[in-house]
């Protein structure tokens, strides 16, 4: 039943595209970039991206996005793992796109685009060939293909890659550096982050390559001109993100303090009793093998750009030892 659901919404959908693609914008239309603040999951931290094509003639108002995914695919986790994770191209009301946000008090800021007729007919009609069927998915990737580059391509060649930024923002900055603003430094999402990341995450970002998180590509627009001098913005209210911060106490620094001292503690107790706890070597192992172990399959049979070996993995079995000191050195 299922699977005859999906023939009839696919096909409902076709007919819809056709029918669009077939309706030019008027002069009044208008196309805007929809940038979504963070939220509280993991995958919210770095904000979204939209692009809303607006026609009170037509009584066209819909938000594109390329941040749909479906948890309900097969071996999903092991596809996401693998960075084999299939994205879409969404279509929504535009409404229903920005009540979802609001409902989370989530703020969503808008930049109307400075483009002729032609200009955003191209983008609205590549947009209806981008969202059909078969054009629809598109192979995911974290930095380098996401919700926020794909826009950002599509309206470059629309401008024929005429566009020039007074906005500089993070170019020459790492990777690793640009992530820690949006994960916060003492959170473990960003200490789990820098081992899983090798030597390609230090690598500085250039002018484009920083474009693939949604904030950056809102600054970047708001500051920028085409070749003429045009302001690539007509209109447009936006704001830094509010990035919510780690308490201390649930800090990594302060777990691996933790851990520093559990150690010592029975180092300490080893020293006296002049034996080898055997079983805390085995409990503080069996975690970082198999870390070892997922960073060793990222690194050779994924398609993730930026994990590999580095120097920061050596942080955890360097803090044992240190804790082991004390009954190693007599």
């Amino acid at each position: 039943m299922w699977h005859k659901l999906r023939i009839h919404i696919t096909l409902l959908c076709l007919a819809v595209t056709t029918c669009l693609q077939a309706q030019r914008l008027s002069d009044q239309a208008s196309i805007s970039l929809l940038t979504c603040t963070p939220g509280e999951e993991l995958y919210e931290r770095y904000g979204h991206t939209g692009l809303r094509v607006c026609d009170p003639v037509n009584d066209i108002d819909i938000t594109f996005n390329y941040g749909i995914f479906d948890f309900n695919v097969d071996h999903f986790y092991w596809k996401f793992v693998k960075g084999e994770t299939w994205y879409e191209l969404g279509a929504s009301d535009t409404y229903w796109f920005q009540y979802s946000y609001a409902a989370e008090q989530r703020p969503v800021y808008e930049q109307v685009l400075n483009l002729t007729p032609e200009q955003r007919e191209a983008i609205w009609q590549a947009l209806l060939t981008n969202y059909q069927p078969q054009n629809r998915s598109y192979l995911y990737n974290f930095v380098f293909d996401n919700c926020a580059t794909r826009p950002y391509v599509l309206i470059a060649k629309t401008l024929g890659d005429s566009i020039v930024s007074d906005y500089s923002g993070y170019t020459g900055i790492s990777y690793r550096r640009f992530l820690r603003h949006y994960t916060g430094g003492l959170s473990w999402a960003n200490a789990g982050i820098n081992l899983l990341f090798g030597p390609k995450a230090d690598e500085p970002m250039t002018s484009d390559q920083r474009l693939f998180l949604p904030e950056e590509l809102m600054f970047f627009l708001q500051g920028a001109h085409l070749a003429d001098g045009t302001p690539l913005v007509s209109t447009g209210s936006i704001a830094p993100f509010v990035i919510a911060g780690t308490p201390w106490y649930a800090s990594w620094p302060v777990g691996l303090a933790a851990y520093f001292i559990i150690v010592l503690l029975f180092s300490i107790y080893d020293r006296r009793r002049g034996r080898w706890s055997w079983g805390v070597e085995l409990v503080a192992a069996i975690p970082y093998v198999l870390l070892l172990a997922v960073v060793t399959f990222l690194t050779f049979f994924s398609c993730h750009p930026l994990v590999g070996f580095g120097y920061r993995l050596l942080i955890i079995p360097l803090t044992h030892l240190c804790a082991r000191i004390i009954y190693i050195v007599r």
